[in-house]
């Protein structure tokens, strides 16, 4: 138990900040909506599941599991998650979290999600300054879980405060890893070079 609730109240904790740094992203896309002309694809609507820890408690006086131990009344711990429908044929994994691109192949169904991803981590970069954005996009097409949230080193102070799936390295790198797509231009964020795009460019 000293274990297992530390570790599903990290899980929880990225769930929250998943949905709060998708929330700001939509935010951003509603104002640019309200303020420019209608862009020439659909917008996704997505969400993460919603979900919450679940605590059972011993009842009656905790007993220490051994002698000078401190007492717990906690006997197990759970984290509850919103259903997805539709099973594993239907669940797909959109982007990587050492990536900053797509995961899936062109032709590949959910890539034009995939991208549309690829774009709200540009936004929420930009939007925290360099410092965070959400990676390991996964679910369906409407309600993803699981996510990661990678943080620039200056973040955490050292500190794991969101869990082993936090590849810091990833948002030191985003700049050159990224590549913008129709949905950055659109919304008229700062287009980088990629690697791939440097390369390109220099054999060219």
């Amino acid at each position: 138990m000293a274990d297992e609730l530390p570790k599903l109240f990290k899980e929880a904790n990225v769930l929250y900040w998943a949905s709060s740094l998708l929330q700001l992203t939509y935010d951003f896309i509603d104002r640019c909506l309200a303020s420019s002309c209608p862009p020439p694809f659909a917008i996704p609507r997505v969400r993460f599941v919603e979900a919450g820890l679940a605590l059972a408690f011993v009842q009656g006086p905790a007993v220490a599991s051994k002698p000078a131990s401190k007492t717990c009344p906690i006997r197990a711990c759970y984290l509850l998650e919103e259903l997805i429908v539709g099973g594993d044929d239907a669940f797909l994994k959109f982007i990587h979290n050492m990536d900053a691109n797509p995961l899936l192949d062109e032709l590949d169904y959910g890539y034009d999600l995939a991208v549309f991803f690829s774009f709200t981590q540009h936004v929420q970069y930009v939007k925290t300054g360099g410092l965070a954005f959400i990676s390991d996009y996964q679910g369906v097409t409407e309600l993803l879980t699981d996510p990661q949230i990678l943080t620039d080193p200056s973040v955490s102070g050292g500190q794991d405060i969101f869990g082993d799936g936090n590849i810091e390295v990833a948002v030191t790198m985003f700049e050159a890893q990224h590549i913008c797509n129709d949905y950055c231009e659109w919304a008229g964020l700062e287009k980088y070079q990629s690697q791939d795009e440097t390369v390109e460019a220099q054999g060219s």
